[in-house]
């Protein structure tokens, strides 16, 4: 099998608040190792389908090995999830699956350059494709940009002063490594407690390279539009800025009525239908034995939605 270890989370979860029956069509948008779409596949049987995708290129070499014992029951491409409009259909889906986030694979090897634990290039494209790197922002955005990235996508209350400190560094030489750019942040940001200082700023990076938010927020219409009445929506966020794109696509669908305007004010408010229906008020989180056995899943948090 392609080396591409990835432990998935809350699973038993996921597979619980999606019900796949047999027979069904499942969609899985970040497919990653395999992980939930295997147990997907097991519970849809020879009659069922799943079809999925991945942008990183490793991912859907090692989900295709996988999942070969399933052969003829998936098919796994390498795209964005915003990018299958042209391949699926709509309303013709009994659930879809979004696990955002990185994978293990992607934050254990290091020239991939996602994680503060070992050195690699500043890379952290999920999909190889992509032009720019994080290397390039880091080193050529100007510092009111860094900051404003660092902020709106890390939440770091340090975002300007990290911003000046990495203007200052480049004037001397590029900032290259993924352990340079910690140990500069670390310097800026002293280290309280076991989290490293730069993860916010490593985060914000990770999401600006990637596009991910403005991918997540067109994705989740498309997503929803492949599913038919009573089909589910399972999304498993990391981080604030995600949860609360996820939690404003549900609240404009399941609230009656729709904004004619920029305010969400009643003189502009005009009725609509309900199209959506949560399957839990609050998010659900994984239990601390999963946490014991996969620290990576401390922060994912899972939240259902149904078609009415």
């Amino acid at each position: 099998m392609a080396l591409f270890n990835h432990t998935p989370v809350l699973l038993k979860e996921v597979v619980g608040r999606l019900t796949p029956k047999p027979g069904g069509r499942y969609f899985d948008g970040t497919v990653g190792g395999a992980g939930h779409a295997e147990a997907i596949l097991e519970a849809i049987g020879p009659t069922g389908r799943l079809l999925g995708c991945d942008q990183d290129g490793a991912a859907v070499e090692a989900a295709n090995e996988r999942l070969a014992r399933f052969e003829g029951q998936f098919e796994i491409r390498q795209l964005n999830f915003v990018e299958v409009g042209d391949w699926l259909d709509q309303g013709s889906f009994d659930g879809a699956l979004l696990d955002l986030g990185v994978s293990s694979h992607q934050f254990d090897v290091a020239e991939r350059g996602f994680s503060l634990r070992w050195d690699g290039p500043l890379d952290m494209r999920m999909d190889q494709r992509i032009e720019r790197t994080a290397g390039d922002l880091v080193n050529e955005l100007p510092e009111s940009e860094l900051g404003r990235i660092f902020w709106d996508y890390g939440g770091e209350p340090g975002a300007r002063a990290v911003a000046k400190a990495i203007g200052r560094e480049r004037g001397v030489g590029r900032i290259d490594s993924t352990l340079q750019l910690a140990g500069l942040v670390e310097r800026i940001l002293p280290r309280r407690g076991r989290i490293h200082p730069a993860t916010r700023v490593f985060q914000a990076l990770r999401v600006a390279v990637n596009d991910e938010l403005r991918r997540l927020e067109e994705g989740l219409g498309l997503m929803w539009s492949l599913l038919r009445s009573k089909g589910r929506l399972a999304v498993i966020t990391f981080h604030s800025a995600e949860a609360r794109l996820v939690k404003q696509f549900g609240r404009r669908l399941s609230r009656g009525y729709r904004v004619d305007g920029d305010a969400d004010l009643p003189a502009f408010r005009q009725p609509a239908p309900v199209e959506l229906r949560w399957m839990e008020k609050k998010a659900i989180q994984p239990t601390r034995d999963e946490i014991l056995r996969n620290s990576r899943a401390r922060s994912a948090q899972l939240r259902v939605m149904e078609k009415l």
